[in-house]
């Protein structure tokens, strides 16, 4: 008996998961204690294992999205650059790597939190977070403090309504585009070395710009 109860409570992670998982396709509406354990094969008494109740699991999902999507973007915007176009491409990593940011995720949550005044709140604040980070990241590579206000607002808004509007292309022709997106946020134009170098990274090597 003892062995079989762990497979039938799963574990947070799975629940977590799961929760994700019914958010992105179905919205916060369908993320359900019974719907959960369905989806999961597992018992609806397992889930009180893990959290108290349904408010608690939606805590945790916005915590470990505000880790995930806003910390590391964060990161990347503080990772070692040598010049400004460097410091956009380490950052447009996280739009082009699902480990660093998760695009549909944080769409999910945009549209949780239009009917969710708390929430509301919090994705306020991530975004502020969000865009200062940038802003200070200019403002490190030399751009005025009224410059560099503008040019984090619009790297931010635009990759907010970039998927948001859920624009369908393939990957090479998403990569092909980010030079000039970095040379219109910079205002400078990228090396051929620091282009090569963010293509590198993301094994692009048939792209042609």
């Amino acid at each position: 008996m003892n062995a079989v109860l762990p497979r039938q409570r799963g574990s947070k992670d799975i629940w977590l998961d799961a929760a994700y998982e019914l958010l992105i396709l179905e919205g916060i509406d369908a993320v359900k204690v019974m719907p959960l354990a369905k989806h999961l094969n597992l018992t609806r008494t397992g889930f009180y294992w893990f959290f108290k109740d349904i408010s608690e699991l939606h805590d945790a999902m916005v915590q470990r999205w505000e880790r995930n999507n806003t910390d590391s973007l964060i990161a990347r915007c503080n990772a070692d650059a040598s010049n400004i176009c460097q410091a956009l491409f380490n950052l447009v990593d996280c739009w082009h790597d699902p480990s660093l940011f998760d695009a549909p995720l944080d769409l999910a949550i945009r549209n949780w939190a239009r009917v969710d005044p708390d929430l509301r709140v919090r994705l306020r604040a991530a975004d502020d977070r969000r865009v200062k980070a940038v802003v200070k990241m200019f403002e490190r590579h030399g751009y005025a403090r009224d410059q560099a206000n503008v040019r984090g607002m619009t790297v931010i808004y635009t990759q907010i309504g970039y998927f948001s509007m859920q624009i369908e292309e393939s990957k090479e022709e998403r990569l092909a585009r980010v030079p000039n997106y970095v040379e219109t946020f910079a205002g400078v134009a990228p090396s051929e070395w620091d282009v090569a170098d963010f293509l590198a990274r993301h094994a692009t090597e048939q792209v042609r710009l």
